[in-house]
């Protein structure tokens, strides 16, 4: 297969994410796609300034809107403030597993929504409805910490979106939802929003239940009649502390660094042959907080 063929442009720079706290994470789950810890310092964090010229470029390149992931993203002692800064250019997502939130950041950061006219979006990572389903992925105590976090922002306001990998089969998705919708009322979210995800057969998940074959590529007769816009290496980039990359997924890839600017990653397309490509190839939208395909109806992202 000519790798040449399975080549996605840049149609126009819509998202930018970024590495925010590098692999750094309070937690260690058995899933995470690169690998995250307490201890891995694969990636290191970016500091305010840094952001602030990347947003500054942002804005000149029409972005309309922005991303922030880890790691644990509140794990880096800037992270308030650039969530405030970021609602000055644009929407703002931050991905968290809400096991280390502070009343202060969040009182800070309900003022600061109410002042912007942009969103301020939290997704929150809890792999099951219950500590016996969650902690074995996640850790112990994890659920009911990451139960706790919820409570906080939705008593500040916030509707955090709910991310759930899943990690049980298929035919269970409905009794997954529901048991979620369940424990998430009881804890005071009247109208959760929850978003399914798949696993990406990467890093510390493909050591726990294999990686992806040689079969599971994106052809470029798979790409005929496809949207290619499904696709997040179609509309978005991301930053770390190397350089600018093709997108949060691939970041431990080294062809994925495609420069050391936004200018040069805007311009530079991407062969979509890896494994986690044919992930995105068949959910679509895995990044964004809009709706995935092929996944379990009722979810509302």
């Amino acid at each position: 297969m000519n790798k040449s063929s399975v080549r996605v442009s840049l149609s126009h720079l819509d998202e930018l994410w970024f590495q925010v706290s590098g692999t750094r994470c309070n937690l260690t789950c058995q899933h995470c796609f690169i690998s995250c810890s307490p201890h891995n310092r694969n990636f290191e964090f970016l500091s305010r300034d840094d952001i602030q010229g990347h947003l500054k470029q942002s804005a000149i390149l029409g972005v309309k809107g922005y991303y922030f992931t880890g790691g644990e993203p509140f794990l880096n002692p800037e992270m308030t403030d650039i969530l405030i800064d970021t609602l000055q250019y644009g929407p703002a997502t931050v991905l968290t597993n809400a096991t280390v939130m502070k009343e202060e950041w969040l009182s800070r950061l309900r003022i600061a929504q109410e002042q912007s006219r942009y969103s301020l979006e939290f997704r929150v990572s809890i792999d099951g409805f219950s500590a016996d389903t969650n902690d074995p992925i996640r850790g112990q105590g994890t659920f009911e910490r990451a139960i706790r976090g919820v409570t906080q922002l939705v008593s500040h306001g916030f509707l955090p979106i709910i991310t759930a990998t899943r990690t049980w089969p298929d035919s269970e998705d409905q009794l997954v939802l529901g048991a979620f919708y369940k424990i998430l009322k009881r804890h005071g979210y009247k109208h959760p929003r929850i978003k399914l995800l798949p696993t990406l057969k990467i890093g510390a998940e493909e050591n726990r239940n294999g990686g992806y074959s040689k079969h599971q590529r994106v052809t470029s007769e798979m790409l005929k009649q496809f949207d290619v816009t499904q696709l997040v290496c179609e509309h978005a980039r991301i930053v770390t502390d190397r350089g600018v990359h093709v997108c949060p997924i691939l970041i431990d890839s080294a062809d994925s660094l495609l420069g050391n600017t936004l200018q040069e990653a805007v311009d530079t397309p991407f062969n979509i042959t890896h494994g986690a490509c044919y992930t995105c190839y068949q959910y679509g939208a895995i990044c964004s907080n809009i709706s995935t395909r092929n996944l379990a109806t009722g979810i509302e992202a």
